[in-house]
């Protein structure tokens, strides 16, 4: 690829705030486009087709990966999710820098594939503060908690793969 925008891949475990700073680096800085990925999870209420994601069931999903439309790629509590390759080649190739929301097993494909790029790992503050986010958001049941608080653990221990580490006190 060549091109002359940046690339960043922001990761981080499931209520650690990674949205949520993103929202507010763009209220900074609109220049910035973040990536809407696909994936197979089901809509949830207030969300968009093709603003918080494209929503595919996961025939389309496998058609699309065995079409290598995606840069990147994760299953992720069960669910697809993958990153347009030309949607992100196109706006790197016009020079815009790209932010992709995504889980440590994406932004390690995309690094491999493209070293250049930065990779930005958001932690939280501590256990209970991540605990206090995924029941705060009311959009999940206890055994579902559970089940992300235990997957945060492992998904943390990759932040080393990244080039910086944030630790997210405020959202």
């Amino acid at each position: 690829m060549n091109a002359t925008g940046t690339l960043y891949t922001v990761s981080a475990p499931s209520g650690a705030g990674k949205t949520s700073l993103v929202n507010a680096l763009l209220a900074r800085r609109p220049s910035l486009q973040v990536s809407v990925s696909h994936t197979t999870r089901p809509q949830r209420p207030g969300e968009q087709d093709g603003v918080n994601y494209h929503f595919v069931d996961e025939a389309t999903f496998i058609a699309m990966l065995e079409q290598a439309a995606f840069l990147e790629h994760a299953r992720v509590f069960g669910n697809l999710y993958g990153t347009s390759q030309s949607w992100v080649e196109a706006q790197l190739a016009a020079g815009t820098d790209v932010i992709l929301e995504i889980d440590w097993q994406g932004a390690a494909q995309v690094k491999r594939l493209l070293p250049d790029t930065c990779g930005i790992f958001i932690l939280p503050p501590s256990r209970a503060a991540l605990e206090q986010r995924l029941t705060g958001r009311g959009q999940d049941d206890p055994a579902v908690i559970a089940s992300r608080l235990a997957e945060a653990v492992e998904e943390m221990s990759h932040y080393v793969q990244s080039d910086y580490l944030v630790v997210n006190n405020d959202f």
